[in-house]
């Protein structure tokens, strides 16, 4: 693994929030990793091994993931105070423009983003999420999050994701659930395995409230003028194939990319990623 710091900030609501910092050259803008819903800074282990040295990564964790604390007001789990969260960071740690490579709700945050820093934002990918939700994949996330399963070894974590997430990954091996479970839980004071992140992440998804009420499109259009790569599973249930035809159509200098025989959402590992997103940061002034 790639030697890396952990560094801390705080949130305006007074929340320490915990990100890893890999080095890399002073004269290129950092990439900044934004992981999906139920992810930390592990999901980006292998894509900051690749790039640091050359890019600083800067992947920080959520409130209520990892080892960020968890928020005392389940209902500030949304998309916009991740992003004034991300913008606390970005203050103190004196990081003026970034790459955003945003997997999931990473994404949304960085559409959100190109609709309030649009001048900081060097460059984007956005992997398996656009400005229109499938009402099929979101069900499917809903029937998932804040269950608080827990497990006594990590075979049993690792079968239980692959009986959940099969059809999303389907050429997967034992190892590479493996590999996904320790990712996504971690070790309990109790001995047990437990997902790594706060139950109640889930609750703003369960409300009557409709699931997508900021219009995405402007930050779709907002990353005009600078690279953008658009990533898709092709078996994804949260993006469709006709909202990235929209997306590219609305951005045309956009590189658009489907990932075969993965779901949402490719882990940025794959081929086809690792390429697209070389093409990408070549194009970064």
């Amino acid at each position: 693994m790639s030697e890396f710091e952990d560094r801390y900030w705080s949130s305006r609501d007074g929340l320490r929030l915990h990100y890893r910092c890999y080095p890399g050259r002073d004269d290129r803008v950092p990439l900044l990793c934004l992981p999906g819903l139920t992810r930390n800074v592990r999901d980006f282990e292998t894509l900051a091994g690749r790039f640091c040295g050359e890019w600083q990564v800067v992947c920080p964790e959520m409130r209520g993931r990892g080892d960020s604390d968890y928020a005392k007001d389940s209902a500030t789990y949304n998309p916009m105070q991740y992003v004034e969260d991300i913008a606390a960071l970005l203050e103190e740690a004196a990081i003026e423009r970034f790459v955003a490579i945003g997997t999931s709700l990473g994404g949304l945050m960085t559409m959100v983003m190109a609709m309030t820093m649009p001048g900081r934002i060097a460059g984007a990918v956005l992997n398996d999420i656009g400005p229109v939700l499938e009402p099929a994949g979101l069900e499917r996330i809903r029937g998932y999050v804040g269950q608080g399963r827990n497990f006594p070894t990590w075979m049993h974590a690792a079968r239980a994701i692959e009986e959940a997430q099969s059809t999303a990954y389907p050429d997967y091996e034992i190892a590479d659930w493996l590999g996904m479970a320790k990712r996504l839980m971690t070790l309990s004071s109790n001995g047990r395995i437990v997902f790594d992140y706060d139950m109640k992440i889930a609750e703003p998804l369960n409300t009557d409230e409709p699931a997508a009420e900021v219009d995405l499109w402007p930050g779709i259009e907002g990353l005009s003028g600078r690279p953008v790569l658009f990533l898709r599973g092709e078996l994804s249930d949260i993006l469709s194939e006709q909202t990235l035809r929209t997306m590219t159509e609305r951005l045309p200098q956009a590189e658009a990319v489907t990932v075969p025989r993965v779901g949402h959402a490719p882990t940025l590992d794959e081929p086809e990623c690792v390429a697209a997103i070389d093409r990408l940061l070549a194009r970064v002034s």
